[in-house]
């Protein structure tokens, strides 16, 4: 379903965010019969609703919202709206086409998108791309879940998207390059369950992309995926890291090596990863990698990371305190002590408690040595499934400042204290940017 389809058609924008916004905008000049927003006002920060927005579709809020989305021809839902959503499961019961701002863009945009999804690994893969079609002179605009919403992108030859579970459940269309970084449970609650949300996730592959391009060293990934044709980067076919000239670690495309790993400022085997994915992408829509390596080294070299992601902060006793508040889950956690193998290390955990599995967080610290703190409200079930490992230590404490404070009693010098909630909310934080400020303040008041 395009835009230029709801000509003539009732339609009902579903979340007045920044997504709502963007449909309203986008479909009024398509020329609907008639044009309503509805919130639910349980699952959106609503800005004010005034002026060419509240002239173009009327707002409606609480219960009698239902009836509106009901009336309509279309519906058009924010990714906000959980799939488990009890109108939403009324709504697709009584077969009422439900869409998204993103499903009716990729409709029209689809041959000239470059798509990434990914339980881990998209914001970092997706901006990867960006930055480096732009270093050899491939323009292109970059947006979705990571900034901007499609329906508010201008037009342009090229795009790059990064895609969420949401965004990716009810496209119609798959991009022309189709990308998926990593694959394991996440967000659970609001797709129904694992299965849903790996059939959510890979929508956005089922819709005959010229290419697909996934982490070939994920082995989920690899299970759902089976014998389909993919660019499996991380394998010695494409884009990979091996020995290079000097001995140590390059970043190779099938044989010819590239540049050292050492040139990506990123820690962690899953950033490599990440780089690997984002090469094979740039040989998948014809740039001659081999030919651009050097222009390449450059650009790699100058990416910055992105902010709440194994983000370091500067201190003066000479520990490592990392920023990872956006693990927000026990595999995204696991990448990011993974990345600092070797290194005595302290781990704060916790957050909005979900009822998450932690038993693979187990396994994977089973003969790890390093020191774990939990934080409310997840944090002591945390360490209740960490009980028994021989070489953790595990303690709980009621706010981060206290984890702060006794991570650096507890944690050798030259150590590393790596904040990586593995919680998928914030507990008593209003959001991520929040628990960042009070870690970096915690950092800072603590230092003397």
């Amino acid at each position: 379903m395009r835009l230029s389809d709801l000509r003539g058609r009732t339609v009902a924008v579903w979340g007045a965010g920044r997504e709502g916004r963007a449909a309203v905008t986008a479909i009024a000049a398509h020329g609907p019969a008639g044009l309503v927003a509805v919130d639910d006002s349980a699952n959106f920060l609503s800005l004010p609703w005034d002026g060419p927005l509240a002239e173009a579709a009327p707002l409606v809020v609480g219960e009698e919202g239902f009836a509106r989305l009901a009336a309509a021809d279309v519906v058009v839902r924010s990714p906000g709206v959980p799939q488990t959503h009890p109108w939403l499961v009324e709504l697709r019961r009584r077969g009422v086409t439900v869409t998204q701002g993103t499903a009716l863009w990729m409709a029209d945009h689809a041959e000239r998108t470059i798509g990434v999804t990914g339980s881990k690994g998209k914001s970092t893969t997706s901006s990867l791309i960006s930055h480096l079609l732009a270093a050899v002179d491939r323009p292109n605009v970059f947006g979705g879940n990571i900034g901007v919403p499609t329906l508010d992108l201008p037009e342009a030859e090229l795009y790059v998207l990064e895609l969420s579970s949401y965004q990716c459940s009810d496209l119609t269309d798959s991009p022309r390059v189709a990308v998926v970084t990593a694959l394991f449970p996440e967000h659970l609650d609001a797709h129904g369950g694992e299965a849903e949300y790996y059939r959510d996730k890979l929508n956005l592959i089922a819709y005959g992309p010229r290419t697909v391009v996934v982490n070939g060293n994920d082995p989920r990934l690899a299970l759902e995926l089976g014998d389909r044709a993919a660019v499996r980067a991380g394998r010695p076919d494409t884009a990979h890291v091996a020995a290079g000239p000097d001995g140590d670690p390059w970043f190779h495309l099938v044989d010819q090596p590239l540049f050292p790993r050492a040139v990506l400022p990123l820690v962690g085997r899953h950033n490599e990863s990440n780089l690997c994915v984002a090469l094979a992408v740039l040989d998948a829509v014809g740039v001659d990698v081999a030919a651009r390596k050097d222009t390449l080294a450059v650009a790699v070299a100058g990416f910055q990371g992105l902010a709440h992601r194994l983000t370091e902060i500067a201190d003066p006793s000479g520990l490592t305190f990392v920023d990872d508040t956006l693990a927000t889950s026990p595999y995204a956690a696991m990448h990011a002590i993974d990345a600092y193998e070797g290194r005595p290390l302290t781990v704060i955990v916790g957050g909005t408690d979900r009822g998450l599995d932690y038993s693979p967080l187990r396994e994977h610290l089973a003969e790890r040595e390093l020191t774990v703190i939990g934080i409310p409200d997840s944090g002591p079930r945390i360490v209740e499934a960490l009980a028994g490992l021989p070489k953790v230590r595990t303690e709980v404490v009621d706010e981060l400042v206290d984890a702060v404070r006794l991570a650096r009693e507890l944690t050798p010098a030259g150590g590393v204290v790596l904040l990586s909630p593995a919680a998928p909310s914030y507990g008593r934080f209003r959001n991520f940017e929040h628990r960042s400020e009070v870690f970096a303040q915690a950092v800072a008041d603590t230092a003397g």
